[in-house]
């Protein structure tokens, strides 16, 4: 099994300008994603895929590996296809996105343990349990699941709508996807699709055109950095090394 990690990295940010070149505690954000990444014995490669001289040059700095893609595509996950279809011996790719700077090689393990398990899902992504002040916050993209752990929705509105009960599962979604090859480079053939525009998730895509995604739990939790106030703690977040 040979899986290889890509990082999409822009520079361009609406909430946070110039999002992956920002400091956090003495590095840039895109270095700390890319420096965690490489952690993960499982990974045959991590590549940082981006539009960017400059992120280029900070990735090269510290030993690592870009590839330049085009700047008009318009997800991550076909930024990481197009890496994808240079590497036709890989059978796996991870989709790791670039506001993720804590993100721990133990959990991209448990994105993956299906595939390492023998089984060969189209897609697979991460999230935990979401925490009750999280419940209305659109910034926290929410994911309901069946009873065999394959997402049915993912939103920014809260979901579900508890009439009756509070015991329905609903979880904290993680910026992070895992593919089989060959289905990246199909899903990279679908035209946007109109939940996938409203919502602005690139994972609708893969549910309105009736794919499943397989949704791994995980009990851990990072910081995803999308706007100022979340900028701010990074400062002051504490990593814990653990592989």
């Amino acid at each position: 099994m040979k899986i290889l990690c890509v990082i999409p990295s822009r520079i361009q940010s609406t909430r946070l300008p110039r999002k992956p070149v920002l400091p956090i505690q003495g590095k840039p954000m895109v270095q700390w994603v890319y420096e965690n990444a490489a952690r993960c014995d499982l990974l045959a490669d991590v590549i940082v895929a981006t539009d960017s001289k400059e992120i280029a040059d900070i990735i090269t700095g510290v030993g690592g590996k870009v590839e330049i893609t085009d700047p008009d595509i318009p997800t991550g996950s076909e930024r990481a296809a197009a890496v994808a279809e240079r590497y036709p011996d890989m059978d796996v790719i991870i989709n790791l996105q670039g506001d993720e700077p804590f993100i721990k090689p133990s959990m991209l393990k448990q994105l993956v343990q299906p595939y390492l398990s023998g089984e060969m899902p189209e897609m697979t992504t991460l999230a935990y349990p979401l925490a009750k002040d999280k419940f209305q916050d659109p910034g926290a993209v929410k994911v309901v699941t069946d009873l065999h752990q394959n997402a049915i929705y993912f939103s920014r509105a809260p979901i579900p709508y508890f009439r009756a009960s509070q015991s329905a599962p609903v979880y904290h979604h993680m910026g992070l996807y895992a593919f089989r090859r060959d289905f990246l480079l199909h899903y990279k053939t679908l035209p946007q699709t109109p939940l996938e525009l409203a919502e602005s998730l690139e994972q609708l895509r893969v549910l309105e055109n009736g794919y499943k995604i397989r949704v791994c739990l995980t009990e851990d939790k990072t910081l995803e950095i999308n706007t100022p106030e979340e900028y701010a703690l990074a400062q002051h977040f504490n990593y814990v090394d653990v592989a």
